[in-house]
């Protein structure tokens, strides 16, 4: 996959962001996409071999849509600024995203605003055994390579059958449970950009692995 000629085009659809100049440059969209998708293929084959749960995942399946929700969204540019996709991507459970883009690239995963019922699966985790998820996040090397739980909405008071005593209700709050990995260009041109993003996937799973038991037992 030439990243560069991804990040380049994706400049210049951001400065021509029309159906018109996307119609006079679909060709070099869809080779662009096609790499894309076999570069997801092949790191859906190497992350399978290193996670005996990983859900296969072909990069036609993982990709989003490049073209924005204008239905839902309609100030927003017809196009985005970035290729997107999700792997191991098993129904309903905490994906691993990974997003190339001119102005936010990363590497994420978790579980972003989850519906009451998983929600309340994680929270019942974390008040059953909260010690082990704190031990998750409070390792060295997560730490380094996430920092916290991705800020986003928190309930001010305790939710429903939790005391605001509990010793874990900081966590409890939350209604988001996701990590964010940042990535510069610079990691993103490495030649090896693949084993970094692997190294990035390993310490990311037991997070997962953590909140896909909650939700599914």
């Amino acid at each position: 996959m030439n990243f560069k000629e991804l990040l380049e085009f994706l400049r210049q659809l951001d400065q021509n962001n029309s159906k018109e100049w996307m119609d006079r440059h679909r060709r070099t969209y869809h080779q662009l996409r096609d790499s894309f998708i076999q570069w997801l293929d092949g790191l859906d084959t190497r992350l399978a071999q290193i996670d005996p749960e990983y859900y296969p995942t072909p990069g036609k399946a993982g990709i989003n849509r490049i073209n924005n929700n204008l239905m839902f969204h309609p100030n927003k540019p017809v196009y985005k600024d970035h290729f997107g996709a999700g792997l191991d991507k098993a129904p309903k459970t905490a994906d691993f995203y990974i997003q190339i883009g001119i102005r936010e690239s990363l590497l994420a995963g978790g579980l972003w605003r989850p519906d009451p019922n998983r929600l309340r699966s994680v929270r019942d985790a974390i008040d059953y055994d909260g010690d082990a998820f704190l031990k998750i996040l409070n390792k060295p090397s997560f730490k380094k390579v996430f920092g916290n739980l991705y800020d986003d909405q928190k309930l001010t008071t305790s939710p429903k059958g939790f005391s605001k005593d509990h010793p874990h209700i900081d966590l409890i709050r939350n209604k988001t449970f996701a990590v964010v990995h940042p990535l510069t260009e610079e990691i993103i041109l490495r030649p090896d950009f693949d084993e970094y993003i692997i190294a990035v996937y390993r310490e990311m799973l037991p997070f997962r692995r953590f909140l896909n038991k909650a939700i599914t037992v």
